[in-house]
């Protein structure tokens, strides 16, 4: 069953959708400074380190905003642990399912931690990391699920993310600084307090060794609400009971309800019932609607009206966005727009079908300055291809 992702309209509600080409990207600034304050409070009463997940959210053109903020950034690869030392600055955290012979010496360079995912890798690069002077980190499956959904949930049984913490022995430590857990996937402080206390018991012969605890991303803690004075606590007491350094890994955080995709009826037909052909793509520009799948919450949708099956322009059967609804008919040229569309969304879109990428436009809510930071042309097309 689809769920509809949450998204609150706020500033977006006043902004003139035809100030932008479509489609269009729209991320404001000060809703993004606001997300930053929560998370940067946070960190400093918590005593945390906030690492920006680039996975999620990796606007560089806002850099210099998340810098101002938080306190690095955390990559999945060679590319954005490159984006984060060239753009971001602070600590860059690296970790991967798995690490490349050809790679390694490159993401050393760029990294202060590098995690690994299982003790074989660990092992078989750990003289190098010790060479070069870096932090090494093993991630670990607390074999304790909380995900809503299997498909993103690194806890699902035969999970390849994280060592299974009942497989875990002495050797699997050696040379090891710090531990790595990602379990959560836009959720509360509740599903994390259960999981350290599923993990903890099994882990704490070998804390004592430890310099830190990374307890990945999936934090909502820039939701309304979210417990973040619990969180805070809990921070805390880890890091007096067992004199370690933590980590916290916001992405969809640092962009939750802070950006929108603006999109634009192409054509009305019918069959059954009546259909929209948008210039918004779900395989192109919100992938996770198809692998989710989701609902992406529609600015101004209407509880009461004409109903519309909303697809993209390609030719894939399965491309539809979802069911909505308007007071009135829906007219051809007409903009629309889906919230919380900042994160993930644009870090994941693709040029099937030669569809043309969605341009980028910062807004600030707060002093109504706009700017188109990019447009994508053929070009971005046919790079990709050989």
């Amino acid at each position: 069953m689809m769920s509809t992702k949450a998204g609150d309209p706020g500033a977006f509600r006043d902004f003139d959708l035809s100030r932008v080409p479509s489609p269009c990207f729209v991320v404001d600034e000060a809703a993004i400074e606001r997300n930053l304050r929560i998370l940067a409070d946070v960190g400093t009463r918590s005593g945390a380190h906030m690492l920006s997940a680039l996975k999620a959210f990796s606007m560089f053109s806002l850099a210099p905003l998340v810098r101002k903020y938080l306190s690095g950034t955390c990559a999945s690869g060679i590319y954005e642990a490159r984006l984060g030392r060239e753009e971001y600055g602070g600590e860059v955290a690296t970790y991967c399912a798995a690490f490349r012979d050809s790679d390694i010496d490159e993401i050393l360079s760029l990294s202060d931690h590098i995690i690994f995912n299982s003790p074989a890798q660990k092992a078989r690069f750990l003289t190098r990391c010790q060479q070069a002077g870096k932090s090494v980190g093993l991630r670990i499956n607390p074999e304790h699920s909380e995900g809503e959904v299997e498909k993103y949930d690194p806890c699902a049984p035969c999970s390849r993310l994280g060592t299974p913490v009942s497989l875990l022995d002495a050797a699997a430590f050696d040379g090891v600084d710090g531990l790595h857990m990602h379990t959560l996937c836009e959720q509360g402080f509740e599903p994390l307090a259960r999981t350290w206390a599923a993990v903890e018991p099994q882990i704490k012969p070998y804390l004592a060794g430890l310099k830190w605890l990374n307890f990945g991303g999936g934090h909502h803690i820039t939701r309304s609400d979210y417990d973040r004075e619990a969180l805070i606590r809990f921070i805390r007491q880890i890091r007096e009971t067992y004199d370690v350094e933590v980590y916290l890994e916001p992405g969809e955080a640092v962009a939750f309800d802070a950006g929108i995709l603006v999109g634009e009826v192409l054509d009305l037909p019918s069959n059954t019932m009546p259909l929209a052909i948008t210039d918004i793509s779900a395989t192109c520009h919100m992938p996770d609607v198809i692998e989710a799948p989701y609902r992406p919450a529609l600015l101004d949708e209407d509880d009461v009206g004409l109903t519309y099956r909303l697809g993209g322009p390609s030719c894939l059967a399965g491309d539809v966005i979802g069911d909505y609804t308007w007071a009135q008919p829906l007219q051809i040229g007409q903009r629309f727009a889906f919230l919380d569309q900042a994160h993930y969304s644009m870090v994941k879109t693709n040029t099937f079908n030669g569809i043309p990428l969605p341009s980028i436009a910062l807004w600030n809510s707060d002093t109504d300055d706009l700017s188109v930071i990019k447009r994508f042309s053929y070009l971005d097309f046919k790079d990709r291809l050989s």
